[in-house]
């Protein structure tokens, strides 16, 4: 089949890959989109694909806690423009978004805005600001131990961190800070290796060991050595994408985040283990709106 440039430059801007490889992996799976993903990545031509992490609509993250620690919800709401996004109207509404999502019995979305409270808020909200704007998603948490925020860039990033835990000293709280300031700044998909589902590592497995044997540089090595590459370099990728085991960001050694969290357990002497997280991004996921001001001029000009 033909492979159009809009499909090349689309693959493209999903994995990073140069113009001429994106082409030949379209050309090698038939134009199919995630296929060709998947051909350079085992091709070693891309890292990783990029299409769910694209950060492209504009609006806000904003979480509520309660005053107890022990539960609190984060939400998103997307506005067409980042002028939007920056209006303190708009900013306290998103506020109040939390607020309700907290004390919500609404298991999705749906079933959120299907609250005649929520939607005559939100309806009106669009009316004031003349944009219009969408809860997008939420999350609630509750715990027995304790729950804390971290909100960066005025709401590009939102984090919940929850733990089990049986101390509230400062000491602790500034601890699940700093690992919810971790957490936004290296986005880690796990809390643990544990966490990672099977099929997960062994697709990674495949292709790493599509990647290996791909490379002219393994050319002729046995098997179990190319397994025991596969392996540490599969042991180092979980390691980017679980919390707990990346390398503490803060720290003045070498030590991971289990083990930062460990030493203020010790400290504290007191319980302490990061049970899950949430992160929002704003946008992710979400295409913007690519303005053509130059056309738009043009065809008012007629």
């Amino acid at each position: 089949m033909a492979i159009t440039a809009s499909q090349v430059k689309e693959l493209r801007e999903m994995t990073g890959a140069g113009m001429m490889d994106c082409k030949k992996a379209l050309t090698n799976t038939d134009g199919d989109m995630d296929a060709a993903v998947e051909w350079l990545r085992e091709n070693g031509l891309a890292k990783a694909a990029k299409k769910s992490g694209r950060i492209a609509a504009e609006g806000m993250v904003a979480v509520d806690v309660s005053e107890d620690g022990k539960s609190a919800s984060i939400v998103e709401v997307n506005s067409e423009t980042d002028f939007v996004a920056k209006n303190e109207v708009f900013q306290q509404y998103v506020k109040e978004v939390a607020a309700q999502a907290k004390v919500t019995s609404a298991a999705n979305v749906e079933a959120f805005l299907a609250g005649q409270t929520v939607e005559e808020k939100l309806k009106a909200m669009i009316a004031k600001i003349g944009e219009n704007m969408n809860i997008r998603r939420f999350e609630k948490v509750t715990t027995d131990g304790l729950v804390v925020s971290y909100i960066h860039a005025g709401g590009k990033i939102g984090v919940l961190v929850v733990a089990d835990t049986d101390s509230d000293s400062d000491a602790v709280k500034e601890c699940l800070k700093n690992v919810a300031m971790q957490i936004a700044a290296l986005n880690p998909k796990y809390v643990s290796s544990d966490d990672v589902d099977a099929d997960y590592k062994e697709h990674e497995k495949q292709v790493l060991l599509a990647q290996a044997k791909n490379d002219p540089k393994n050319a002729g090595k046995p098997d179990e050595i190319i397994e025991k590459m596969i392996i540490g370099r599969l042991n180092k990728e979980l390691k980017e994408v679980c919390l707990l085991e990346q390398p503490y960001v803060k720290a003045e050694n070498k030590e991971n985040v289990k083990q930062y969290v460990e030493a203020v357990a010790t400290a504290e002497g007191c319980k302490l283990n990061v049970t899950k997280f949430v992160r929002f991004e704003t946008g992710e996921g979400l295409e913007k709106k690519e303005e053509d001001f130059a056309a738009e001029v043009a065809a008012q000009l007629g």
